[in-house]
């Protein structure tokens, strides 16, 4: 349901599920280098340091303390300090989103704090939000992740029960607070499920984006909605990509999209139906600049310049790929590496063709 990224707060994902064991990101030992490639030639870091538990840096040291003590208190029974940590995003609504989404991935783990914060009613907006995301997530986990053809009768019984219920509750929660276009990006997922007609969803699109006309959850959500596994097409998925690109601020992540509806073709058809053209090749250069201006930290940023590096390089731009690899530095936990059998060896493989081919080019 979310994106590569979320484009959601992944570093928390992994927070909540380890932050106990003690584990950290440690380079895996004893992986081959690939044959004749000295990464320090190109700018690269050593072979033998790459990091296949992280897709980038790992969270500031107080940042990740603040979440692990927020987590703790609401796990504890309180809501307080959860209402407090949305509060605090204002009406910049990029980050309003991305700490629902941490709230909900608490609220997974245990969801009495989250009963007692709507029963409250001090954040009518917020709380229904949060339950309203956690139904549908948990309506997608009853769900599957498989194509509709391969899921039993039964669980898509279950997922299609549950997702009207997650619709009621955030349509209600936008009639609790206008100006929020969270409840409405969860509106347009559950109507993704719901098999919602093409107009209904414009309609539910509108109001996202007369709130918040570059939200990067929302894209994401309404990108689905147009790929061809849902109620669109391969064209319908792309030209919507191709238009956030063109119609993104200076400093969102936005852009990103662009990579993750070239994932979708990949996944569905193949690196060999992916678009080709001038045109398509410009865009990867349009985005990777986009990147560059988005301000750190930003946990989407690592994520995307794994895909921008992967497609740069099927696209014959060996030099644009390079570029992403050296910002990437020794991280290699992301797609596309990460479905490899060895997701190190497939990131070296990667980079070593991208410098080797761009020097001989250059």
């Amino acid at each position: 349901m979310t994106p590569v990224l979320v484009f959601g707060l992944a570093a928390l994902i992994v927070l909540l599920t380890r932050r106990r064991d003690g584990r950290g990101g440690r380079p895996v030992p004893g992986v081959a280098e690939v044959a004749g490639f000295d990464p320090a030639a190109y700018g690269l870091v050593p072979s033998a340091q790459l990091d296949p538990e992280r897709a980038g840096p790992p969270m500031r040291l107080l940042r990740r303390k603040e979440l692990e003590a927020l987590a703790d208190s609401c796990l504890a029974g309180g809501w307080r300090a959860a209402e407090a940590y949305v509060a605090a995003a204002g009406a910049d609504w990029d980050e309003r989103w991305s700490r629902l989404d941490f709230l909900t991935r608490v609220a997974a783990e245990r969801d009495g704090w989250l009963t007692d914060w709507e029963a409250a009613g001090t954040a009518p907006c917020a709380a229904a939000t949060v339950r309203a995301r956690l139904l549908v997530q948990r309506a997608w986990e009853a769900r599957g992740s498989g194509f509709a053809a391969q899921v039993a009768p039964e669980r898509m019984a279950a997922f299609r029960t549950q997702l009207p219920a997650a619709y009621e509750l955030a349509r209600r929660a936008a009639e609790s607070d206008g100006r929020d276009p969270g409840p409405w990006v969860v509106m347009i997922t559950a109507a993704r499920g719901m098999r919602v007609p093409r107009r209904e969803f414009r309609a539910l699109w509108a109001q996202v984006v007369a709130r918040a006309p570059h939200h990067v959850g929302g894209h994401w959500q309404a990108m689905q909605y147009w790929c061809a596994k849902w109620h669109g097409s391969d064209a319908l998925m792309l030209r919507f990509a191709v238009r956030a690109v063109h119609g993104a601020p200076a400093g969102s992540p936005l852009p990103g999209l662009y990579l993750q509806a070239l994932s979708e073709l990949e996944s569905r058809h193949g690196p060999g139906r992916l678009p080709a053209g001038r045109r398509y090749r410009q865009l990867l250069s349009r985005v990777a600049a986009a990147l560059d201006g988005v301000a750190e930290p930003n946990d989407q940023v690592p994520l995307l310049r794994h895909l921008l590096a992967h497609f740069a390089l099927l696209s014959r731009q060996p030099a644009l790929a390079l570029e992403q690899f050296r910002l990437i530095g020794p991280w290699c936990g992301a797609q596309p590496w990460a479905s490899a059998p060895n997701p190190v060896r497939a990131f070296d493989r990667a980079r070593a063709l991208a410098a080797t081919t761009a020097s001989a080019g250059a």
